[in-house]
């Protein structure tokens, strides 16, 4: 019986709680806790089963506008997932936990990601944003200590004084992007998922995320676009 199968236990509640206090869950990490939820509340677990368990969960969510969702790390293609508020943007998602002036920092930042060649911005070009912000200006160190907070909430993420967009924005303010940077926002051609850092085809524009250009192109040794079949000129990673 579908209607049965469909029920939520106590480890469905669990695994949710968990998750949505941890912001973002590494796969392997849901894995294991979905095995956890199901010994700790006496719940039949199959270790296969991860995707039906937590399309149970997204069931009883949907009437809340909220859902489960899974993503792929976009340095190394791994799985993570995420709770995501279906109704909300991200700045009435994030309106709650920072100032106005700490979003309108977030935002500018966000601007300089997407709009970059690499999906990167430096500390010192958003840093000099600061004091041009519109709801006031922002001294370089409160600005940095923002960016530490952002970092550490996992909104961005921060590599050698380079800033990109972490994978749970990524996962949760996907439809946001791609509603509010149509022209410039890429969808990867072979995962059809938002790509922030991306490899771009200098014929016909495609993107490709680091890790599925990685898969697509393993063992080839003269690589071709998948989509114009031109040579692909990027360095494959």
């Amino acid at each position: 019986n579908s209607v049965m199968a469909a029920r939520m236990t106590d480890a469905h509640r669990r695994f949710l709680q968990v998750l949505m206090s941890n912001g973002i869950t590494e796969g392997s990490e849901a894995r294991k806790l979905h095995q956890h939820c199901c010994e700790t509340d006496k719940v039949y677990y199959a270790h296969d089963k991860l995707d039906d368990f937590i399309s149970t969960i997204n069931s009883h969510l949907q009437p809340l506008f909220m859902q489960i969702r899974k993503g792929l790390s976009e340095d190394d293609g791994r799985a993570h997932y995420a709770v995501v508020n279906l109704v909300e943007t991200e700045v009435t998602k994030m309106a709650s936990d920072y100032t106005e002036l700490e979003l309108e920092l977030f935002r500018k930042t966000m601007d300089l990601i997407i709009l970059s060649e690499n999906g990167f911005a430096s500390s010192t070009d958003i840093l000099n944003l600061a004091d041009q912000l519109k709801t006031k200006k922002m001294k370089k160190k409160e600005a940095e200590q923002v960016l530490k907070v952002f970092v550490e909430d996992k909104w961005l993420s921060e590599k050698n004084g380079e800033y990109t967009l972490h994978t749970r924005c990524i996962i949760e303010m996907e439809q946001y992007i791609l509603s509010n940077y149509q022209d410039v926002a890429r969808k990867c051609h072979i995962c059809h998922s938002l790509t922030i850092q991306s490899q771009v085809c200098e014929s016909c524009g495609i993107a490709m995320h680091l890790p599925c250009v990685r898969k697509y192109f393993r063992g080839q040794t003269e690589p071709r676009c998948p989509k114009c079949n031109e040579f692909w000129s990027c360095d494959t990673p």
